[in-house]
């Protein structure tokens, strides 16, 4: 039998190699200086507004770019994700993490099932459980209100969740309904972690959420087991079954565990990790800390996009050209990393997120047929909020090494401060 074919072996690949040479003896103040170039190389959706034109990339360039998403199917395997079709061929699964943010009237199938309405029942139940904790009406074992969360997982279920629990802390209306509360993340390990996400809290006043869907992750049933301890050893054991909770789809372990199974919360096998903070693994500890309609707005926030991703023409794609000109500048250009560079604090944490999500999916040295690639594939991502990293690490990209930047820029800050007579405001 014959090997499959690679994308590298396609017209349109030798194509795109045919013209590095031509793009790299331009410059980029030549490149600007084209006023219609320029405007052409933007795309805009809902107040998002990308603009891609200091790319080492002419209107050519993106041309061929969109001709070899043709011959990759992009389209096609779009459709099939959304369809429920078993893309993630490794694990015979579906990829449906658009599922868990759809509207409550979506159908999107897997395995000739509607997923959707199984979504909603577990948001329904986050929503009524998050309702009755933040009202008080949840307490613990010595009768006093909840007010402080532990939110225990590493990888996926820790990641996506700080990073929205980050970017919400200083929106004015999340952080009024968040007021007297406070909610922590344990990843690492390393008991470090667990003394600084416990420090100064009480047993009596704090929920312990425990995130692993076979619950059996080493680190994080090492780290839950830890902070069992620590209630137990202050409240006594009846105190587990009012101070856990679980996110996992394994009832038996979390009921062996001490916790009661009416106080878990499922997430299904067609969620990978990295994908996973608009399912349980974020939105119950997020609606725990701001509550159930704060995290419903950044759940119709990713479905907006997922349907500009679908339906939009890949011209106008904002999704799609930012892969385009991920492939181009690695596979190409051989530029290895990209920095993720956001001038807002409340995106701290949008750069690691965003190390995971690219660098575990697209960490593979071979095809999706296991054929190992003769290309370079994945960038290395990394990043810092500015003004930070330009004291920090610009200078290397100023003057020493070539690296792709995505410079995020926020029109009104979440917290502007504006200073008489000073030239420099914070917007």
């Amino acid at each position: 039998m014959a090997s499959p074919a690679l994308i590298c072996d396609t017209e349109q690949w030798k194509a795109l190699q045919a013209h590095v040479g031509a793009i790299q003896k331009t410059h980029l103040r030549d490149l600007m200086a084209d006023a219609d170039r320029c405007k052409a190389m933007t795309a805009e959706y809902e107040g998002i507004f990308l603009d891609y034109s200091r790319q080492q990339a002419t209107g050519e360039t993106i041309d061929k770019l969109l001709k070899l998403a043709e011959v990759a199917k992009l389209k096609e395997k779009i459709e099939k994700m959304f369809k429920g079709e078993k893309i993630n061929s490794t694990e015979n699964r579906s990829v449906l993490h658009v599922a868990l943010r759809a509207p409550r009237d979506a159908v999107i199938n897997s395995d000739g099932v509607n997923v959707v309405p199984e979504v909603w029942s577990v948001k329904d139940k986050i929503k009524e459980f998050s309702d009755t904790f933040r009202s008080g009406s949840w307490v613990g074992a010595t009768g006093k209100p909840l007010t402080n969360v532990v939110s225990v997982g590493i990888g996926g279920s820790f990641l996506g969740p700080l990073f929205v629990h980050t970017a919400l802390q200083t929106d004015p209306e999340a952080a009024e309904c968040a007021k007297g509360r406070q909610l922590r993340f344990l990843a690492n390990v390393d008991p470090v972690d667990v003394a600084r996400s416990i420090k100064d809290l009480d047993p009596e006043t704090t929920l312990v959420v425990v995130v692993s869907k076979t619950f059996t992750t080493a680190e994080t049933m090492l780290n839950a087991r830890t902070l069992k301890e620590w209630i137990v050893s202050s409240l006594g054991p009846q105190a587990v079954a009012k101070h856990m909770i679980a996110v996992s789809t394994n009832l038996k372990l979390v009921k062996e565990f001490g916790i009661d199974p009416n106080n878990a919360f499922a997430f299904w096998d067609w969620v990978g990790g990295r994908y996973s903070v608009c399912s349980a693994v974020g939105v119950l500890p997020l609606s725990l800390q701001y509550g159930f309609p704060i995290v419903q707005k950044f759940l119709e926030g990713a479905s907006s996009i997922d349907n500009h991703f679908y339906s939009s023409s890949f011209e106008k794609n904002i999704p799609v050209l930012l892969g385009l000109l991920s492939v181009w500048n690695v596979s190409f250009l051989g530029y290895p990393a990209r920095a993720i560079l956001p001038y807002s604090q409340a995106l701290e944490k949008l750069a690691p997120h965003i190390q995971q999500l690219s660098m575990e999916s697209n960490g593979k040295g071979v095809s999706i047929d296991g054929i190992p690639l003769p290309y370079e594939t994945g960038e290395i991502d990394f990043g810092e909020p500015g003004t930070n990293g330009q004291h920090s690490f610009y200078q290397l990209i100023h003057q020493g090494r070539v690296i792709p930047c995505d410079f995020i820029g926020v029109v009104k800050s979440q917290q502007p401060v504006y200073l008489k007579g000073m030239s420099l405001v914070h917007l």
